[in-house]
């Protein structure tokens, strides 16, 4: 599988922001790691970048920015507004090396009198498409993403209709490379990763909109009143059928926009970093890119500073374990506190492969070559309870081995 060539030019954050008080990368940066963007044959960088930010930016400054986000080894961009500022600035910003950023482009955006609109409408949505090439000075998009659907009527008439037909023809044109969707819905996000239409995922993932059911309100705080058991099952359910079915994810609201950053807003009732909410975000299955909503200099850095920060800046289950309206207890997270195991085993691996293999009724094809791919087996542990010890939620790690060897045989 061929990975795109990176930048390894020196990345010298403190004269570019001597302003920030923020968190600092060191000034080469060579740590971002890459994942399969599901069966797409795409790897892509597991930070990659949101697109609002470029509407406060003139070319130059634009241009600087992505310059960070290449360098630091991005290169994956959503952009999902039709706003005209925002898609002239980045065409201007990859000028010169497209082939440095997988673009995922939306389609179904468009701009009119002034403002944002998502459409139906067929000559709308074509205009608006043709519009997102010309400004980006490209011919193509490496996935086009239908635009925002959280309803199952909307998905139902854009199967139905004329919108999936002109998507199907952008794929064979070769305008756009894979078909993805957006929604933050989970019911609907499974149908139409189960209808098999779909390649890629564009879904709101954060330890607080996990929380909820499938009709919670995401933006009333209202919905975080009371108590909760764990990530809501119709969630679990998605991510865990996207990882069977092959369709990659990419994550959006990362950081429940801005919320969870701050003790006063997070709906859990307790701030998070952006390291723990990145770190959430990878942990699901089928994750492969999570998009970073920086609107500033600082806020690009302290998501990059993921790139370079410790364990123990990463954790997010220690900030879980003192929530108190949540009990998370007894299902795993996949925080990664059972490591390191004495026997070798990848526990939290092990265990996303048995859950998988549960939820699908069986050990798919694809299951056993992801499980033999592993340097260390089940049938390996040793039950000597270190790792559930370390666990903050009361798994019983060893029975989940003692399953995932009877089922995977080894």
């Amino acid at each position: 599988m061929k990975i795109r060539h990176l930048s390894l030019l020196t990345i010298v954050i403190t004269l570019l922001f001597a302003s920030c008080n923020g968190p600092k990368l060191p000034e080469r940066v060579s740590n971002m790691k890459y994942r399969e963007l599901g069966k797409t044959g795409l790897v892509v960088s597991e930070l990659g970048l949101g697109c609002g930010c470029f509407s406060n930016m003139d070319t130059a400054m634009s241009r600087s920015y992505m310059d960070i986000a290449v360098d630091s080894g991005m290169n994956y961009i959503d952009i999902y507004t039709a706003d005209p500022l925002v898609r002239d600035n980045i065409g201007y910003s990859l000028k010169g090396r497209r082939d440095k950023m997988y673009i995922q482009g939306h389609i179904g955006s468009i701009w009119q009198d002034g403002k944002y609109k998502r459409t139906r409408e067929l000559e709308e949505i074509k205009a608006g498409f043709e519009d997102l090439l010309s400004r980006l000075g490209t011919d193509y998009v490496d996935v086009g993403m239908i635009h925002y659907i959280d309803s199952k009527d909307d998905w139902h008439n854009i199967v139905n209709g004329g919108f999936m037909d002109y998507v199907m023809e952008l794929k064979s044109s070769g305008k756009i490379k894979h078909i993805g969707m957006a929604s933050h819905n989970p019911l609907v996000a499974l149908e139409a990763v189960e209808s098999g239409l779909i390649e890629v995922l564009m879904f709101s993932i954060n330890p607080a909109f996990d929380l909820l059911t499938p009709e919670g309100n995401y933006w009333d705080p209202t919905s975080f009143d009371g108590s909760f058991v764990n990530i809501d099952a119709t969630r679990v359910k998605l991510y865990e059928t996207c990882q069977q079915r092959g369709v990659g994810i990419s994550v959006m609201k990362v950081f429940g926009a801005g919320k969870l950053l701050d003790d006063a807003t997070s709906p859990l009732g307790k701030a998070l970093t952006p390291c723990q909410c990145i770190h959430y975000a990878l942990c699901r299955p089928a994750v492969a890119v999570a998009l970073t909503g920086a609107d500033t200099n600082e806020e690009l850095l302290a998501s990059l500073h993921y790139l370079v920060a410790t364990d123990a800046e990463k954790d997010f289950a220690s900030v879980f374990s003192e929530i108190t309206k949540v009990s998370w207890k007894g299902d795993c997270i996949y925080c990664g506190h059972c490591s390191p195991c004495a026997a070798g085993i990848d526990v939290a691996t092990v265990t996303k492969l048995l859950n998988i293999a549960k939820l699908q009724g069986g050990v798919s094809e694809t299951l056993k070559e992801q499980y033999a791919a592993l340097e260390h087996k089940a049938g390996e542990c040793t039950e000597c309870g270190a790792c559930e010890s370390r666990c903050p939620f009361s798994v019983s790690v060893i029975e989940n081995m003692k399953e995932a060897k009877q089922l995977f045989g080894e």
